[in-house]
């Protein structure tokens, strides 16, 4: 029985190879005309758009099952599956670029050329999930049949916009001139904190796109939240450390609890809301103590002078006032 073994060339048009089953020397090799497309569920075909002789024995659509993966080029890569007709371990890299992170899904830029010699660009769309891995790396986990995932791995840094918003680039050559290109990537969501040592990032709320970062203990200031983390390469020996910095506005609503107001792009509000244990100090400052949505404390303080609150926080200095040396819970489902 013939093997088939297929490969890409340098225009993304899937190559097709047989060989013998004795031997390793090839019997043909054909370029097939035609692009690449994504299924729902995340399986690659390739259409052929010219029609194959017929002494090559290859169907006008052509599927391939493997695993997904990320180079370091910031390709993307197949490996295929085995299966009878197939070597194990092939590997298809579609060459082009990251144009797109939404929030369960990434999508990727396609050049190719005809056999007339006339260039194209088309998209390939996979569907997943964005989230970070436990070296605090971003990834995308793509969603394969049986509940299986395949991650896309991005080894590089990435930072805090203007906006608050995670921004991730990478340089790539062009092709043709060897200039190399910066590449961005924008993932819009907003920032959360829940536990003591882990910092959110939230692309999707009813999903599983998070960005779970770990971190040091926060330092919570009447302007801004900040926290120290590491980010392993594999490249790097060592952990690149970066600061978070988010800048803000503390608030304190009755029905609420302690919130801090972050803006993000053209000029969106979104608020981190508290659980509080708070208490009256000297020189009317209030002493915080912070805990979750589900009353757990997350091993941070933070010192608010009366002059901060406004509006319902005037209302809540009277009410430390009157209690004396007592604390009082606010949020996380108390009144106050």
């Amino acid at each position: 029985m013939e093997k088939v073994r297929y490969e890409v060339d340098p225009h993304n048009r899937l190559v097709i190879k047989t060989t013998a089953r004795k031997t390793s020397l090839p019997r043909f090799r054909k370029v097939l005309d035609g692009r690449f497309k994504v299924a729902n569920d995340n399986t690659l075909a390739y259409h052929v758009k010219a029609p194959i002789p017929d002494d090559i024995k290859a169907p006008h659509q052509v599927k391939l099952r493997g695993k997904w993966s990320l180079t370091e080029n910031h390709d993307l890569r197949l490996t295929l599956d085995k299966w009878r007709r197939q070597t194990f371990g092939d590997q298809l890299t579609l060459q082009g670029d990251i144009i797109d992170a939404s929030k369960n899904s990434l999508l990727f830029a396609v050049t190719t050329r005809t056999k007339g010699n006339t260039q194209s660009i088309y998209t390939l769309k996979l569907q997943g999930s964005w989230q970070a891995d436990r070296n605090n790396r971003l990834f995308f986990r793509v969603k394969r049949e049986k509940a299986r995932y395949d991650i896309l791995t991005f080894d590089g840094i990435w930072k805090i916009g203007k906006n608050n918003q995670i921004i991730y680039q990478y340089q790539k050559a062009q092709l043709r001139r060897k200039l190399k290109k910066i590449h961005t990537l924008i993932f819009k969501g907003y920032w959360d904190i829940k536990d003591k040592t882990r910092l959110s990032y939230v692309i999707d709320r009813n999903t599983d796109s998070v960005f779970n970062f770990k971190t040091s203990l926060g330092i919570f200031k009447d302007r801004y939240i900040k926290y120290e983390i590491g980010i392993g390469l594999s490249r790097k020996p060592k952990p690149i450390k970066r600061t978070i910095t988010l800048f803000g506005t503390w608030k304190i609503k009755k029905t609420v609890g302690l919130i801090f107001e972050a803006e993000y792009e053209n000029k969106k509000i979104h608020d981190i809301v508290f659980g509080t244990e708070a208490k009256l100090t000297k020189k009317d400052v209030i002493l915080f103590k912070l805990r979750n949505n589900i009353n757990r404390e997350i091993g941070a303080q933070l010192e608010l002078s009366h002059k901060i609150l406004r509006g319902d926080g005037q209302a809540f200095l009277r009410l430390l006032k009157s209690k004396r040396e007592s604390a009082i819970l606010v949020g996380a489902g108390w009144g106050w």
